[in-house]
């Protein structure tokens, strides 16, 4: 179960499955390497990479040979090469292919290709790019020559980005090939990436578009996943209870068929055991009250554990266990836990809204500024001007879309970064054009750093309907986007 969660992409459902493991492989150590290495992925996807490192670690103490250890330990090259620790990574895929553990099996031949891949691409990363580039070629040619088609895209993927600042050219056919290959396996997130390449050499903007469109679709079907996931399990919890229930009928029933028994031997015996009668029908209503008893402690529990759970206890306890667990007095620490704490909050208060249907009909006007009201509070006062003089009827759907998740990205990066005390949007046109100009009166940042906390996504969007958006803002003194939208 948490394995297809992976695959489909929701990995703290995935790591509330595996928790659920956890008390079976005290008993039974066959899957703790696998338990550990998947705790590892759901980790390293959620740029938890101290986390990943350790669990990975976890698997290959847990694994009985040599060659069950290499996926873990290719798995923490690969973290390494996140953290942009180029030097472990290479020292660990080096001892991999030292060991020579691999044989001429197809399987084997399929590790060691990936090992290769993953030594190319750490060697060009520290900048040793001959040598990476020998090893990416290497480890392609192995991928081909075992037909191991999906293990190319990984080599395309990762030959795209070497030739991206040498030769646009070919990463762009590294990037096609990695695209058309991902969408033979409709591998979402491949596909992806491969597009981000062509959009960043420039290939055109009908990969936006498609960027767009792959992005919010996969978005859409991962959050009907989850749904699904959660009513299937929700449906056996359900069945159980049932069932549960059932059971207890079935014992109050035969306490009842008990007790008409007993009412006949009253008739029969009369008044001779009328005494013993009393006191064994004292007993038995002593009998019957502790059941119900019983009964009423099940449901009370029962309705308290689901309450607890729909209050989102497993990511509450994640975070109570990071504070116990990691150094408090470290500000990265801290900057962690408050971004775990940020994350449970956001998740209650805000996926529901961001994931909704965008209405583009003749509400939208008043749809834009009820999203944009959301970010009122005590500390922040939203201002929005003229957005009821713009001739919405005139703007396709497909661009009212791209402005109203434009806008709410603004909103998420201001709550997040800028503390701006006053926000100021406001609407212009000219019967061609539509004008937004977001001022705040925040922190500000680098210019530098711009591109960064979601504005690149932004930037896809409105390139993507043909308009322009433009970033300003230093440090102190606040942050500004002026962006432009042919009608």
């Amino acid at each position: 179960m948490a394995n297809i969660q992976q695959i489909n992409g929701d990995y703290y459902g995935s790591k509330e499955t595996l928790t659920e493991v956890l008390p079976y492989t005290k008993k039974d150590y066959n899957y703790s390497a696998a338990v550990n290495n998947l705790f590892g992925i759901a980790d390293k996807e959620l740029s938890l990479y101290n986390d990943a490192i350790h669990y990975y670690s976890q698997a290959v103490k847990g694994v009985t040979d040599s060659i069950s250890a290499q996926s873990p330990l290719n798995n923490i090259a690969v973290v390494y090469i996140k953290q942009k620790k180029y030097d472990d990574a290479i020292k660990t895929l080096e001892s991999i292919l030292n060991k020579k553990v691999f044989d001429d099996k197809v399987t084997s031949i399929k590790s060691k290709s990936r090992v290769i891949d993953n030594l190319g691409f750490a060697y060009f990363k520290k900048g040793m790019k001959e040598k990476g580039l020998r090893f990416l070629n290497e480890g392609l040619q192995l991928r081909i020559q075992i037909d191991d088609d999906y293990g190319c895209v990984g080599s395309y993927l990762h030959l795209a980005e070497f030739y991206s600042q040498t030769d646009i050219q070919k990463s762009n056919q590294y990037a096609q090939k990695a695209y058309e290959t991902a969408t033979k396996f409709n591998s979402v997130d491949e596909r992806l990436k491969a597009i981000s390449f062509l959009i960043s050499n420039g290939a055109g903007t009908k990969y936006a578009q498609k960027y767009i469109s792959i992005n919010d679709s996969i978005i859409s079907v991962r959050n009907n996943f989850k749904n699904k996931f959660a009513k299937i399990k929700y449906d056996s919890k359900k069945e159980k209870d049932e069932n549960q229930k059932l059971r207890l009928e079935k014992v109050e029933n035969l306490l009842s068929l008990q007790e008409a028994k007993y009412q006949r031997t009253f008739s029969i015996l009369g008044i001779i055991i009328l005494f013993g009668v009393l006191i064994y029908g004292r007993k038995y209503y002593r009998n019957k009250t502790r059941i119900e008893k019983i009964k009423t402690a099940y449901d009370t529990e029962t309705r308290i554990a689901k309450n607890i759970h729909d209050e989102l206890a497993n990511d509450v306890h994640h975070a109570m266990t990071f504070t116990q667990t990691q150094p408090l007095t470290e500000e990265d620490v801290k900057e962690s836990l408050v971004q775990k704490l940020d994350d449970i909050y956001s998740r209650v208060r805000g996926i529901s809204r961001e994931n909704n249907d965008i209405d583009t009909g003749e509400n939208y006007a008043n749809n834009i500024k009820q999203m944009l009201a959301t970010y009122n509070n005590s500390a922040t006062n939203i201002i929005t001007r003229n957005i009821e003089k713009i001739n919405w009827d005139g703007i396709d759907e497909i661009k009212k879309i791209a402005i109203h998740r434009v806008l709410q990205e603004l909103m998420v990066n201001m709550s997040k970064h800028s503390q701006a005390s006053v926000v100021a949007v406001k609407f212009e046109s000219n019967g061609k054009t539509v004008f937004i100009n977001y001022t705040d009166n925040g922190k500000g940042t680098e210019k530098d750093k711009i591109i960064k906390n979601g504005l690149e996504n932004m930037e896809n969007r409105i390139l993507a309907i043909k308009g322009t958006i433009t970033f300003d803002t230093e440090p102190d003194k606040g942050f500004k986007v002026k962006i432009t939208i042919p009608k």
